[in-house]
């Protein structure tokens, strides 16, 4: 499983944009999605009102979804999460989160995430990984992490993939502090890049090597919204019918 989260642990947008890309290059379906409802302040994290052809509104709520794709090149399936962090009831949210890997079979989750940090936006975004088994630390390459503070979701969800058993990794690009409003291409490229190396396969990263050299990835990830939404409406008459989400 690969996931993401939008919020604190996602500066210029970096890794909710590669996991974007992801889905899209992999077209990948959503087959699953957490109910907002237990884990929102609506006030604090508010639904958006938008228009589709210009006439009806649609409410979109702060969603945490899974999408189930199958790589070229790649000997397994994945499992893309891409949500937002949540304002209530993280262990709740997490220990969900857990079941369903575990309800799926799934034996290795990697985080991606995006820190604001004192590095130009002239020069390639670094990349650093980590990892809390020491076996997984050495035989991918990674470093056991060291940080000490303030933490996110993602902080928590690795916690309870360690108290389970479950083998975990986590990527951080560093983004420009002073362009943390911007989404950023770059970011999401470098995260892909490295995310590759770590699963020893190729991904195609021609799109956003293209966007990383613009100024702005503002047109990027309102195409990979598209794409989502795309991908919500096509799968929400399986959920019409009565059937709730398997999540």
């Amino acid at each position: 499983m690969i996931a993401a989260f939008r919020g604190w642990n996602d500066g210029g947008q970096g890794a909710s944009l590669a996991t974007g890309y992801l889905a899209k290059l992999w077209d990948a379906k959503r087959f699953a999605e957490i109910d907002p409802e237990n884990f929102f302040d609506f006030q604090a994290t508010r639904p958006h009102v938008s228009l589709e052809e210009g006439l009806t509104r649609r409410i979109d709520w702060p969603s945490t979804v899974f999408y189930h794709g199958r790589p070229e090149g790649f000997d397994r399936d994945v499992v893309l999460l891409l949500g937002i962090e949540p304002n209530l009831r993280w262990r709740t949210f997490s220990d969900l989160i857990l079941g369903f890997i575990q309800e799926l079979g799934i034996d290795f989750v990697v985080t991606l995430g995006a820190l604001l940090a004192d590095v130009p936006h002239t020069r390639p975004c670094p990349v650093s990984g980590s990892a809390s088994d020491p076996e997984l630390v050495e035989r991918l390459g990674l470093s056991a992490s060291r940080y000490e503070g303030p933490t996110g979701i993602v902080g928590v969800l690795h916690d309870a993939c360690r108290q389970a058993d479950i083998h975990s990794a986590s990527l951080w690009a560093a983004v420009p502090h002073y362009v943390s409003l911007t989404p950023s291409p770059k970011a999401a490229l470098a995260l892909c890049k490295r995310l590759g190396e770590l699963l020893g396969a190729d991904i195609d990263t021609t799109e956003l090597a293209e966007e990383a050299d613009l100024p702005s990835g503002d047109a990027l990830a309102a195409e990979l919204t598209r794409f989502l939404r795309e991908r919500e409406r096509e799968n929400g008459d399986d959920y019409a019918s009565g059937e709730d989400p398997p999540a």
